[in-house]
Parts: structure tokens; sequence; C-alpha cells
């Protein structure tokens, strides 16, 4: 049996942040209505794998096996080459309880210069997971090159987009127009790949 994602079918998106809704919409197409797990009230689950494929699976199996319906995940993040791939699955960990990138942003700054590295090479990864209620699961993963600039340029995007440059741009993902960087981003990267594993 070949896995589709059937039109106009609701997809539960194991996230507790409804923000997330119209940017899952918009990159699936427009053709489903996406619920948060939040909405639905359903509990999050223990992050404990030790890859970004990992947890996103065990956000979107939990979510599914919850719900009773076909559940959607993402877990994505940064990861600094000098950093031994740092911080990587604790991306947002690292920005603490109040979500406080800008310290994040300066603590990934000061790793840099404890291990006294020049690389500033890094990238985001973005893995994504699609579970049908206690059943199959398909996991992709997208990624995006680039390096490190501080401090900080750009007020766009999240989380650590105004300290990453992508290969073969001169801004930050924080100063790039939204619609550009969202058709380069690691996220539409993982999506292009999604669809062409369950849609097209």
């Amino acid at each position: 049996m070949k896995l589709k994602l059937i039109k106009g079918m609701r997809i539960v998106a194991a996230t507790h942040n409804p923000g997330k809704v119209p940017e899952i919409e918009a990159l699936l197409g427009g053709h489903y209505e996406v619920v948060t797990a939040g909405a639905l009230n359903l509990p999050e689950p223990d992050e404990t794998e030790s890859t970004f494929a990992g947890n996103a699976l065990l956000k979107a199996r939990h979510a599914a096996d919850r719900s009773g319906e076909v559940a959607l995940a993402d877990d994505s993040g940064l990861s600094v080459a000098a950093l031994g791939g740092a911080p990587g699955i604790f991306s947002a960990r690292w920005a603490g309880p109040d979500k406080d990138f800008a310290m994040a942003m300066g603590k990934v700054e000061e790793r840099l210069e404890e291990v006294g590295s020049d690389d500033r090479r890094a990238w985001f990864s973005s893995a994504l997971a699609v579970a049908w209620p206690d059943g199959p699961a398909v996991v992709v993963e997208g990624r995006v090159e680039g390096c490190l600039t501080f401090p900080p340029r750009g007020d766009r995007g999240f989380g650590y987009d105004p300290i990453f440059i992508p290969d073969g741009y001169e801004q930050t993902f924080g100063e790039l127009d939204p619609k550009l960087k969202d058709s380069i981003s690691h996220r539409a990267r993982a999506f292009e790949k999604l669809k062409a594993a369950l849609i097209d």
C-alpha cells in the first residue's frame, strides 16, 4: 500500500504553537485542514531522542495515536561545525523557558570564543514526520548550509535566523525577504521531500 495524504483531510500538527498553522498550511499548498495538538488538548511528549528525525517521529506518533488522526511533526535546529553540531536538537532549549533567542545567539558566540575556532560553518536541519494512528510513518529531512555572523542582523524570521547567512547569499535569514527565505529554507526542502513522498 502506498501511503498518501488525501486532499481535504485534517492533519494534526504536533505543536502547541498556533503560529505554525498558517506556515504548515501554506507549505502543504493549502489543500489540508491543519489543527494543532494544543487545540486538541493533547499533552506534549518529552523529546527523548538524540536526532531531529527521532524527535519528529516521536512527536508525530504521540499526536497520531492520541488523536486517532494523521499527524505531522517537525523538529529543527541550528548546528555549528566548530561546536561539534551543537546546539542541534537542543536549539530551543538554549533559548531557555522564555524562548530568549537573543540570549541563545549570544551563547553560540560565547562558545565559539571558548573553543577559539575561526570556523563559522553552520547548517539548519528540519526533520518532518507524518504518522498514521497505530500505523506506518514517513520521515524526511531537509538541510540548508551557511555560515554564522555576529552581531545578529535583521529582525525578520525567528530563532537563530539573524546570525545565519545561507550559502550563496550575503544577507542573514533575519534580513532576507521572507518569501525568498521560505523558498530556500531547511523546512521548505523537507516539505518538498514530504510532498514527493506523500502527495505528488
